[in-house]
């Protein structure tokens, strides 16, 4: 994965980030990140890192979520959350 990573490097770099809205939470940390240079660098780190995507939501809920919407084909990630939570909303949305 290391050719790849630094491809994906080079192309985050050189992608314009603006200061976000609001949190991204991002896998890599499983926490809100609200700083532009932080969220490239998690970026780069996600190709190579473990998931931590039941932190993330559990972090997420912490923060305050209590619905989830999932953007593409399926449900798999609303399956996902809701083994994790089963009081969060979960919602898809079709491209």
């Amino acid at each position: 994965m290391e050719p790849a990573r630094e491809e994906l490097a080079a192309a985050i770099e050189n992608t314009h980030f603006n200061k976000p809205n609001c949190p991204i939470y991002q896998n890599v940390t499983a926490s809100a990140v609200s700083d532009e240079n932080e969220i490239k660098k998690n970026l780069m780190a996600q190709l190579t890192t473990p998931v931590k995507w039941t932190q993330s939501v559990q972090q997420m809920i912490a923060d305050g979520a209590s619905s989830f919407t999932e953007v593409g084909p399926g449900k798999v990630l609303q399956g996902l959350v809701k083994k994790i939570d089963r009081s969060a909303e979960t919602f898809g949305a079709s491209l």
